[in-house]
Parts: structure tokens; sequence; C-alpha cells
């Protein structure tokens, strides 16, 4: 009887459950039809000692590999001992981070302490004695409203209230009065077709008053209407001119000769000037001399009506006896500089 080649892998009895590491060991094969004497068994092999930090055993042929249970153990514990400090370190520097920030938040705020408002006790009460509060009144009105009709401009109207300066400076040039008259037949005051324009749009009277400087005379005449409507209608139509007025020693002038004529409106008062030299000489298209004598007059009377609408407002809101315009002329130059409420010098039609 012959046995197989080889042995048993391994110890009898042991049923490995893995696979060997390296070749089982083999016997010598024994000749056929000798009793078989029974295999050797190798001898035990000692397992070199683990290196160090390996959690698994060394691999022994014929034996399962086990890990160090002991090792890992003691590995996890570390890890979870190095989180744990961690995690300890990073909040105490939070903590101490949230700390500075209150402290110094509640030193900035001590230096406003003074700039608080005081605390509700120390808060003034309102006692029943203490007065209302009280609100401005209404805007006054528009002062170019009490010069539209004659229903409103009620004030005292003549040539020393509407011209009351004896030597107005006009644009730091001063002139001097020397001539003035109201007329209620509006048309002798007029020369060509501006008496019949006047009289067709209801003209009530004209007050006229001249001024000199330099050899140049310059007469201005305000036709009153009834309403705004009326003088911008005869400011529109207008033709021809307002007569010169001279003097009583003062030579004629714009007599048959070319002059600087203007006509503007403003309210319910239509104003005309002629502006020529006192010597009788012919104004020229390209004369400045004239033409600026003219404006300032025109300008000049601008302002006094609009003095005249100003002081109207301000006497509607709260009456005054000297909101009205004086009736007593004045000897004193009067600056070019318009009342505070006025409106720019209207355009002029030259």
């Amino acid at each position: 009887m012959s046995f197989g080649q080889g042995g048993p892998h391994g110890a009898p009895g042991d049923q490995p459950s893995t696979p060997q590491w390296g070749p089982p060991p083999h016997a010598p094969q024994a000749p056929q039809g000798s009793p078989q004497p029974p295999a050797p068994q190798p001898p035990p092999q000692i397992p070199p000692a683990a290196a160090p930090g390996a959690p698994w055993h060394q691999q022994i042929p014929g034996r399962t590999a086990t890990p160090d249970w002991g090792r890992l153990a003691d590995e996890a514990a570390a890890r979870g001992r190095r989180r744990t400090w961690l995690l300890a370190g990073g909040g105490v520097l939070a903590a101490g981070a949230i700390a500075a920030i209150v402290a110094t938040a509640v030193m900035m705020s001590g230096k406003d302490d003074d700039k608080a408002l005081p605390s509700p006790e120390k808060l003034p009460s309102a006692s029943a004695g203490s007065p209302e509060p009280t609100f401005s009144q209404v805007a006054p009105p528009n002062p170019r409203e009490f010069i539209a009709s004659e229903e409103k401009d009620t004030a005292p109207l003549s040539t020393k209230t509407l011209f009351p300066h004896t030597k107005p400076v006009l644009d730091k040039r001063t002139y001097k009065r020397v001539a003035t008259d109201t007329t209620t037949d509006c048309a002798s005051a007029t020369q060509g077709g501006l008496g019949q324009v006047l009289a067709d749009n209801g003209c009530q009277k004209v007050l006229r008053s001249t001024y000199e400087r330099d050899g140049v005379a310059v007469t201005v005449g305000v036709a009153v209407f009834a309403d705004k409507a009326a003088a911008d209608k005869a400011k529109e139509q207008a033709t021809g001119n307002i007569t010169a007025l001279s003097g009583d020693d003062g030579p004629a002038f714009c007599r048959a000769t070319a002059c600087r004529l203007t006509a503007n409106a403003e309210g319910r008062y239509a104003y005309f000037t002629v502006a020529g030299y006192t010597n009788g000489s012919a104004v020229t298209s390209d004369d400045t001399k004239a033409l600026q004598a003219g404006r300032d007059v025109a300008g000049y009377t601008f302002r006094r009506i609009m003095y005249r609408a100003n002081a109207l407002a301000a006497a509607s809101v709260s009456p005054k006896p000297s909101a009205k315009p004086s009736d007593k002329g004045s000897d004193k130059t009067v600056s070019d500089k318009p009342p505070a409420k006025s409106s720019p010098s209207p355009s002029e039609k030259d």
C-alpha cells in the first residue's frame, strides 16, 4: 500500500482557512512497495519580532494574520487626546478674542458718555404753562399781483411817489431830474400814433419825468391802465413816442430830430422813453450815449414800479404805516441796485 506524494500541509488536525504563506514542505518520495515511514514534521518556526509601529503581526507560514489590537487602541487614544487638546486650545483662543473685542467696545463707549442723552428722569418735562409751538405764516403773495389791477393797486400814485429822487445814481452814473408832469389827457403827452394807442386801451393818466447827464436828456412817460392786459396791449401796439419834457431853463430836445425810443410794461403800467441830445443833434444808429441813457432811465422806472409792488405786498401781510410809498421827494442819490424782491429788468424795445 502506498501513500500519495507529500504529507499534510501543517500539523495534524490544523485546517487553515486562508492560503498559506510560502509553499508547504515536501518529504522525499519513498520507493514504491516499501513501508512508508511517517513523514517528518518540520521544526516549528519562530516568527521574527514585529517591526515597531506595525499594527499587524508578521505573517507566520501556516497561520492566519491577526491585528495588534492593543497597539491600535493606543494609537486611537493618542489621536483622540491630540484632537481634544486642539479643540480646547482653539476654544481658549476664540474666548480670548471675544473678550478683547468686548473690552475694546466698553472702553470706546465710555469716551462718549458725555455726549449721550440724559436719562429719562433728567429730561425736562413739559409743564402746563409752556407755550404752544408757533409756525410761520403763509408766504406773502406775489408782489406783481398788487400792480396787476386797480382794485389791489390802491397806494397813492404821483410823480413824487414814482420818481422821488432828484439825483438818482444809475449803474454808477449820476443823473439830474429836471422836470416832472402828470396829465389825464394821455394823448397830449404823446407824438405820432401813441396817443391813439393809449386811448384805445383805456389810458387813465400819464406821469412824466426828465433826467439829464453829459448833454443827453431822457424823458420817461408812465401810462396807467385799469389792468395788466390793457398795459401789455398798449406796449405791443406802441407806435410814435412819448413827448420829450424839457425843464424850465433847459433846451428842448427830440423835436423834429431822430432820438432813441424804448417801450416796456409791468403790471398795469406801460412806460416809454425818448432819449436825445440837448443841443438838438440827431441820434445816429451807432450812437451809444443816448442808448445807454435811455436804458438807465427805463431800468430805474422798472425798479420804482416794483418797489411799489413790494410795498403793497408787505402791507397786505402785516400792515404798517410806512409800508406805502412815500409822497415826499428826496434829494439823496439812489443806487441802481433793485429791491430784494424785484425781478430782473424787462427787455427793451428800442
